[in-house]
C-alpha cells in the first residue's frame, strides 16, 4: 500500500504562485508513476502533470502547460507541482495520485490507484 498526502494548497490572488507537495509512504518502491489531478466544483476530475519516474517522461495539460512544472525528490519520496500565473481558473481541488505500471499511463485517472485526500487551491481575480 502506498499513502499519498499533499499539502501547499491555498488562496492567492491571480498571476500569483503556489508549489504542491505529494509525499508518499508506505510500498514507496511500487509506484512509478505520479501524477497530479484537481477538479472544480460542478466539473469532471481533469489531469493536470503526470511524470513517469525511472523513464523521466513529463506531460501536462495544455491548460496548465508553460505556467505549472512537476518534479520529484526521490530522497524525500516527494513529488511536486510548481503553479506559476495562476488564474481564477486553475481553483479546484488539487489531488495526487500514484500508480505502477510498465508503460506510460498519462493523464488518466482511471489508470492511477493511490490517491491523496486533495489539497484546495483558490485563485481570486
Amino acid at each position: 500500500q502506498v499513502q499519498l498526502v499533499e499539502s501547499g494548497g491555498g488562496s492567492v490572488q491571480a498571476r500569483g504562485s503556489l508549489r504542491l507537495s505529494c509525499a508518499a509512504s508506505g510500498n514507496t518502491n511500487s509506484p512509478n508513476h505520479m501524477a497530479w489531478f484537481r477538479q472544480a466544483p460542478g466539473k469532471e476530475r481533469e489531469g493536470v502533470a503526470a511524470i513517469y519516474k525511472s523513464r523521466g517522461i513529463i506531460a501536462y495539460a495544455d491548460s496548465v502547460k508553460d505556467r505549472f512544472t512537476i518534479s520529484q525528490d526521490n530522497t524525500k519520496n516527494t513529488v511536486y507541482l510548481q503553479m506559476n500565473s495562476l488564474k481564477p481558473e486553475d481553483t479546484a481541488m488539487y489531488y495526487c495520485a500514484a500508480a505502477r505500471s510498465p508503460v506510460w499511463l498519462g493523464l488518466s485517472s482511471s489508470k492511477y490507484n493511490y490517491w491523496g485526500q486533495g489539497t484546495q487551491v483558490t485563485v481570486s481575480s
